[in-house]
């Protein structure tokens, strides 16, 4: 049996278990062990770790060890003591499968409430359903094969209502799937579930709140408003469907019939909405704006023009336009009169409406402020918002249709006409257009227009169209009555509450974000649906000013008389709820609440507040949250109605920090779609590249707050250049320490009292002391990163220290692990439990198997997992500033002096005689780093360029172009003038002082000055030497190849071939094998004058000189055959 050996200095004892045999496992990964048992010689050691791995097969081991462990509750039950640290959950709706889109929020809703969980603060983290809303109702209309509201009458609102309770938990499971799947922990067995009672009542609580500081109310508004679902839309979602549409613009004219042009002018009035002209109430000017009168010429005699208008002919009358519009809208072939008006000259002037197909309602023709007005409708009104930067000046009023237009014109007493029913289509009795959509009543409305003259101009124009966010229908500005929160009033304590959020990225807190606040309108909060949280208003037959607002249903019995607690608050069954007082009876109102009120109200409503017991401690233990997340389209939606909904009922806004994500584009850079073709579905890609490779792509890859594209190609690049680096990083690590017998391990399982020390840093390879430094700098700076929310800077960082890790630190490392060279293993060791830790919030698979296969297994009494490990903190006391920059130094210096042998074609296995960098470089290098530098670039020495004098040849012409401008004819001789001088001193002299003087006759004063921009200097390296240059640094190597470096060079061929004859063989690394060997002159010289580095690296026990046969491995290049043999 083999023992554990004592070791190392006086004063420390470490442990080194006997070397085991070791092998390398090059097929599939075997099945995680949870903890890797006890050696027979009672050392604890390192798994098995392979250096290939399955990750989607490794994601699934881990998800069992966690469900097996009940990790997750672990984390929650370790830091139930903590510091809360509030995360919201923005509810989705599962009444569809869940996309790539899910996933991208879902990572960073993970990867701060595991590093803050590690950190020690407490994250409760519950997750939650959005269940109300017209997302879930046209679903169903589209299931039930319905087309709107009256469908729905019919089928009726209770099972219509439980259709749509089932559809919002019809995709539950594929959305937990995804979760678990994803790694993302959050409670869903806790979930809160928006159509629960409980959550309705809160919600009622809320509004009842917002209705005593008398900010909801009814008002008669225009508001967006979607036919095709039959109700109004508040800004926030009206803000989400915009699209590009091509429409008509067009320039009417209106007869003036009163005041001084009555009869002889036209109004000429501009609308992009030519389905209003049939309501066409009157038309607006600006008070302070300058109308003028304009003639169209008449048409020069002899001119070739065909007249088009008579001087009978209505087209030909003058036309009324804002001086300011006059050039850019008539222009050529129109003239001033000289007439001008002011906008308030114009008050009251008469004119012919355009059509006659609507009754105008009588009106008592004066304004609200007592002046009389000449009619019922269609006179000159002002209007301050009219401007002069388009259309004309004038502008068509159609009151029902517009919110300025209402506004306005209600102040002129002028009545509203709407001849749009609720389905947006005309009424019947219209004629030209009656049942037909308001938008394709433009066509045959212009023609008309044309027709009868009235038409002077029409453009087709592409602009931006409100649609509908969900059915994608065109929206009408409709004036119908409607419930408001009347946000414009908490407009300056909106704007004070976003100056104390933290906004990533920070563009949007005062751009899309403050402009919104900042152009703030009522939120309109009502619905004329069925499936969504009821408005608990309840109003008296009699007089509908008097209304109640209701908290809960236990207020609502005390109304009733009778206990009401227990029944569904829900259409239809509240509807069915009347009460009687003073003899008045009162019914709910009909509407049910925007969905966006139940999704802002989830950071109390999620507790069931104030009404469930307990809800009070755990609403204020979280209240406001500490983090929010979604895409960048929640701007100005649940970010925006969180903030409002806490700003109302608490007086603070629910959250601090919101992290605002781009969108997530397909591979062609186009948005995903099931019409393109181009949507990925997530299960399939993590089953593709492994979850931790979409984590990291989602985090990491480009800013997170950019539109990104994601497809397989960049998921696999992920793969590649992070997470199997880390991972080849962990499988060389337990290669070496298990060949060596080498074990971090605190204790034996017979002797608990034996402790294992780590090497002081101080006395530890200047390799390893930059690692450790590098390492607590990492943490350093992921830690600040991650307290910034910014995961790309986190993954820049740790991409580049894997990076370094691997293609630097290993590679100049791997003799001394090969020798077992503890503070190498005890360096890596440390290093590699800190970037565990450090890489675990991001990617918290190939983390956790890490940790299981190297620290579980070494150390059973630490952290069953890495996520319940603590986060690391940084030492200062080993940070060491200057050694990172000589290390920088360095490696700069190696990758000059590869480029310099690449340039000159010389092979890294022929060892070379000196490189030479500045004095400054040389002087920065400790002989440590020196050492690294010569072994890196196989030279024997390094040294200062003094050493060697000058090693270029220069060579300096004229550069044409830059002396052609200065000294144009005479630019031949300039440039003769820079060959003929000494090449040598221009170059010095053109880099001290900038400038030069040459004789030059033909130049005025016959003196040139040329710069460097004037030269063109090239430089030659002299023969024998390779020298490379650049941004401020050289490095030169001297490539004459004695006798003695042409063998070495042999010898380092030689060591290649065995080692490659050693892997045919199927040798493992750590096999000792006995060499035979054949090759005739220099080969042999070499091989001989090198014997012993030869046999020390290819582990030769034995190494004899014979005679080849057919079996033997031969290159015949090299002219050399050897025979190995497992010793």
């Amino acid at each position: 049996m083999t023992s554990c050996k004592e070791g190392g200095t006086a004063g420390t004892r470490r442990i080194r278990c006997a070397r085991p045999s070791v092998t390398r496992d090059e097929g599939p990964p075997a099945a995680m062990t949870d903890v890797n048992p006890v050696r027979s010689d009672n050392c604890r050691q390192y798994n098995n770790v392979p250096p290939q791995i399955d990750l989607p097969a490794m994601d699934h081991e881990i998800i069992d060890l966690w469900a097996r462990q009940h990790t997750f509750d672990k984390t929650l039950d370790a830091t139930k003591n903590g510091q809360p640290w509030t995360f919201f959950e923005g509810p989705p709706t599962a009444n569809g499968q869940p996309g790539t889109h899910h996933v991208e929020a879902r990572v960073f809703k993970d990867i701060f409430p595991r590093f803050k969980t590690m950190q020690g603060f407490r994250v409760d983290r519950k997750a939650g359903w959005d269940c109300h809303g017209l997302p879930v109702e046209l679903a169903v209309e589209k299931e039930l094969g319905f087309s709107g509201k009256p469908d729905i009458e019919k089928y009726g609102v209770e099972p219509f209502n439980a259709k749509c309770r089932e559809s919002v938990t019809r995709h539950v499971d594929a959305f937990s799937e995804l979760t678990q799947r994803m790694g993302y922990w959050v409670n869903m067995d806790e979930a809160y579930w928006t159509m629960n009672p409980s959550y309705v009542e809160s919600v009622w609580w809320g509004l009842k709140r917002i209705w005593d500081k008398g900010l909801l109310g009814e008002d008669h508004r225009v508001a967006p408003y979607c036919p095709r679902c039959g109700t109004t839309l508040s800004d926030h979602e009206l803000a989400q469907g915009y699209q590009d549409d091509r429409d008509p613009s067009i320039y009417v004219r209106f007869p003036v019939t009163s005041g001084p042009l009555a009869g002889r002018a036209k109004l000429l009035v501009w609308t992009t909405t030519p389905w209003t002209l049939v309501s066409n109430t009157a038309v607006a000017v600006h008070p302070e704006v300058r109308y003028v009168v304009a003639h169209q010429d008449p048409v020069p005699e002899g001119s070739d023009a065909i007249a088009t208008a008579s001087a009978d002919d209505p087209a030909s009358q003058d036309l009324i336009i804002a001086e300011p519009l006059f050039e850019k809208v008539l222009g050529e072939g129109w003239s001033l009169t000289g007439e001008s008006f002011l906008g308030s000259q114009m008050e009251f002037w008469t004119y012919e409406r355009p059509y006659d197909f609507l009754e105008w309602p009588k009106t008592e023709r004066v304004t609200v402020d007592g002046r009389p007005t000449p009619a019922d409708a269609n006179f000159v009104i002002l209007a301050d918002y009219v401007t002069v930067e388009d259309g004309t000046g004038l502008v068509h009023q159609a009151p029902a249709f517009g919110a300025d237009d209402l506004q306005t014109c209600r102040r002129y007493g002028l009545p509203l006409v709407n001849p749009i029913r609720p389905d947006g289509t005309f009424e019947e009795s219209v004629p030209l257009v009656g049942g037909k959509f308001f938008k394709t009543a433009d066509k045959p409305l212009c023609e008309d227009l044309d027709r009868r003259g009235i038409l002077f101009r029409l453009e087709m124009h592409w602009h931006s169209y409100p649609h509908c966010w969900r059915c994608d229908t065109h929206l009408i500005y409709y004036a119908q009555p409607s419930w408001y929160i009347r946000t414009t009033k908490v407009k300056e304590q909106l704007l004070a509450q976003n100056e104390g959020t933290t906004w990533y990225p920070e563009t949007i807190k005062h751009g899309r974000f403050g402009d919104w606040l900042e152009n703030n309108i009522d939120w309109a909060v009502s619905r004329s649906r069925y499936w969504g949280t009821p408005l608990p208003l309840w109003r008296n037959d009699d007089d509908r000013s008097d209304v109640i607002c209701v908290e809960s249903l236990a207020e609502l019995s005390q109304y009733v008389g009778r206990d009401l607690t227990g029944m569904d608050p829900h259409r239809p069954f509240i509807d069915e709820v009347t009460f009687t007082r003073d003899d008045h009876t009162y019914h709910r109102v009909p509407e049910v609440a925007d969905a966006w009120l139940d999704s802002g109200s989830m950071p109390f409503a999620q507790w069931g507040y104030p009404h469930v017991p307990g809800s009070k401690e755990k609403f204020e233990s979280h209240y406001p949250g500490d983090f929010i997340c979604e895409a960048i389209d929640q701007t100005r939606g649940w970010f925006y109605t969180m903030m409002a909904v806490g700003t109302l009922v608490f007086d603070e806004s629910s959250y601090r920090n919101v992290l605002c994500l781009g969108h997530i584009l397909a591979e062609d850079g186009r948005k995903m779609s099931k019409h393109l073709g181009n949507i990925l579905l997530p299960i399939p890609l993590m089953d593709s590249h492994g979850a931790d490779a979409l984590r990291w792509f989602m985090a990491a890859d480009g800013s997170p707050w950019s539109a990104r594209r994601v497809g397989d190609e960049t998921i696999q690049e992920t793969v590649r250049k992070v997470l199997l680096t880390y991972w080849n990083t962990v499988s060389f690590q337990a290669l070496y320490a298990r060949a060596n017998g080498w074990s971090p391990a605190m204790a034996t399982e017979t002797d608990l009292q034996r402790d294992v020390v780590p090497p002081a840093v101080a006395e530890r390879h200047v390799l390893d002391r930059w690692l450790v430094s590098a390492t607590n700098v990492l943490v350093r700076d992921v830690t600040a990163a991650l307290n910034n929310f910014d995961t790309q800077r986190v993954g820049n960082l740790i991409a580049q220290f894997v990076d370094e890790l691997s293609n630097w630190y290993m590679r100049r490392s791997r003799r001394r692990f090969w020798d077992g060279d503890e503070g190498a293993l005890w360096t890596l060791h440390e290093t590699l439990e800190t970037l565990t830790k450090l890489m675990a919030p991001m990617v918290p698979f190939i983390t956790e198997r890490v940790w299981q296969d190297l620290f579980v297994t070494t150390n059973p009494q630490g952290p069953e997992s890495v996520h319940l490990a603590s986060w690391p903190v940084a030492d200062d006391s080993v940070i060491d500033e200057s050694l990172s920059e000589s290390m920088d130094l360095a490696r700069r210096v190696v990758e000059l002096g590869r480029g310099a042998r690449a340039e000159a074609k010389a092979k890294i296995r022929q060892p070379l005689s000196r490189a030479l960098i500045s004095s400054a470089a040389l002087a920065k290098l400790g002989e440590e780093l020196q050492a690294e530098i010569r072994s890196e670039l196989n030279v024997q020495a390094l040294e200062s360029f003094t050493a060697a004098g000058d090693l270029v040849d220069h060579c300096a012409k004229g550069n044409f172009r830059a002396l052609g401008k200065k000294y144009a004819k005479a630019t031949p001789k300039v440039a003769v003038a820079i060959t003929a001088a000494d090449p040598e001193w221009l170059a010095a002299e053109l880099a001290t002082s900038g400038s030069v003087e040459l004789d030059v006759p033909e130049v005025e004063g016959g003196r040139a000055v040329v710069t460097a921009d004037d030269v063109i200097v090239s430089e030659r390296p002299r023969e024998g030497w390779s020298v490379v240059n650049e941004q401020g640094e050289t490095v030169a190597l001297d490539l004459e190849i004695t006798p003695e470096l042409a063998r070495a060079g042999q010898a380092r061929e030689v060591i290649r071939f065995i080692q490659d004859s050693r892997k045919k063989a199927g040798l493992e690394v750590s096999d000792r094998i006995s060499l035979s060997w054949q090759a005739d002159g220099e080969l042999a010289e070499a091989i001989a004058e090198h014997l012993d580095e030869i046999a020390s690296e290819v582990l030769a026990t034995t190494f004899n000189r014979g005679e080849a046969d057919d079996e033997w491995f031969r290159d015949g290049g090299l002219g050399l055959a050897v025979k190995i043999e497992k010793a």
